[in-house]
């Protein structure tokens, strides 16, 4: 079968966590781009990818690439792409847009468009002048940056954020793929202990102990491509047995803490959802009380800051951050990662973090502040 283009995308930043999930899965990477990374595969891959991959936000089927300077010719150019290959005659389908730099900056106007063009396309196979649209799911996304359209279809549905174990929320919760870039970015692996010392939901440990035991995070959820004739069910079967059958059986040492009684609750009830609650410790208990059972370790922490719990100019907010640098200095073999809005973290932290990344937690910009502790003997 001819090979498939694909496209994971990803919140900016975490590209490079993207490609490295893609490459370790076997997929061959065509280019990596701001919020993206393209790469081929099969019908197999798109099942593979939707099930794996922990940090993409969604994969999309790329159906084609090409200039769009007017409405006409994003017309003519969206009806020559092989729409018939993958959308049913009784399909329900949806046009989604964005215009970056461009001169069709319309977005509704190019949505219709689109979705005029590929109706036009369905005719002519189909011999029908009216479609009824009660069938499988189909989203087309428009994507035009600087007179370039990229037309592809969402293969995932639901944002793969969603791994369907967080029932319980807590305010202003970190996104499931953000957590797992920040396990996948730092030091950690399933021999080494674990804390998250504001663990809110639990989103955190969770994410950690789905790695260390090498669960995929899409293992129990629905995509949209389930529907789809082209990709069968005895396939998704396959992918998701073989997923299973790649999973770790291990003692792992993750500890999980939270000040708040509803949100260390939440936690744990989230962690029952996500088949882990026995791979984690929680515990209730302010950062400072925490007794600390190995010698090296590893401490990854989403603490509350502007636009989260507490205001960024507040009194309470800048002594939390001292009262952290204070106790985690006394940690000398600890790595500590650790990710806030907070702009002034290393002043009040007291220490220059050895390397920092600016992420997105949605669309709140985060700052991921690093600290490597020594390689345990």
């Amino acid at each position: 079968m001819e090979k498939l283009e694909l496209i994971a995308t990803s919140t900016f930043g975490l590209e490079a966590v993207v490609k490295r999930e893609l490459i370790n899965l076997g997929f061959e990477i065509i280019k990596t781009e701001d919020g993206r990374v393209t790469f081929l595969s099969d019908c197999e891959g798109i099942a593979k990818a939707n099930i794996h991959l922990r940090v993409a936000d969604r994969v999309f089927l790329k159906m084609g690439e090409f200039e769009a300077l007017t409405f006409d010719e994003l017309f003519e150019k969206t009806k020559s792409l092989n729409w018939t290959d993958w959308i049913s005659k009784d399909a329900e389908f949806t046009v989604n847009g964005k215009s970056i730099k461009s001169k069709l900056f319309s977005i509704s106007d190019c949505q219709a468009i689109v979705k005029k063009s590929v109706v036009e396309k369905l005719k002519t196979k189909y011999k029908i002048d009216y479609f009824v649209e009660t069938g499988p799911k189909y989203t087309i996304m428009v994507a035009l940056l600087k007179d370039v359209a990229t037309l592809m279809i969402d293969t995932s549905g639901v944002g793969l954020h969603k791994r369907g174990y967080r029932k319980d929320n807590v305010r202003a919760p970190i996104k499931e793929t953000l957590a797992s870039a920040m396990v996948l970015l730092s030091y950690w692996n399933k021999d080494r202990a674990l804390y998250d010392v504001f663990c809110g939901s639990g989103t955190i440990p969770i994410e950690a102990a789905l790695i260390g035991k090498n669960i995929a995070p899409g293992i129990n959820r629905q995509f949209a491509s389930m529907e789809w004739e082209q990709i069968s069910a005895q396939l998704w079967e396959k992918v998701i047995q073989e997923a299973r059958d790649n999973e770790i059986d291990c003692n792992l040492k993750i500890y999980a803490s939270d000040i708040n009684c509803e949100n260390l609750t939440a936690a744990e009830n989230n962690a029952k959802n996500a088949g882990v609650y026995d791979d984690i410790e929680f515990k209730h208990g302010d950062f400072k009380d925490i007794k600390y059972k190995h010698d090296y370790g590893v401490i990854i922490s989403n603490p509350p800051y502007g636009d989260r719990l507490l205001d960024s100019q507040s009194r309470e907010l800048k002594e939390l951050y001292r009262d952290m640098g204070k106790t985690f200095s006394k940690l000398t073999t600890y790595s500590k990662y650790i990710i806030t809005g907070f702009e002034g973290f290393e002043n009040l932290f007291e220490k220059k973090a050895n390397r920092v990344r600016k992420l997105y937690n949605g669309k709140i910009k985060v700052i991921y502040y690093q600290y490597y502790g020594p390689r345990p003997e």
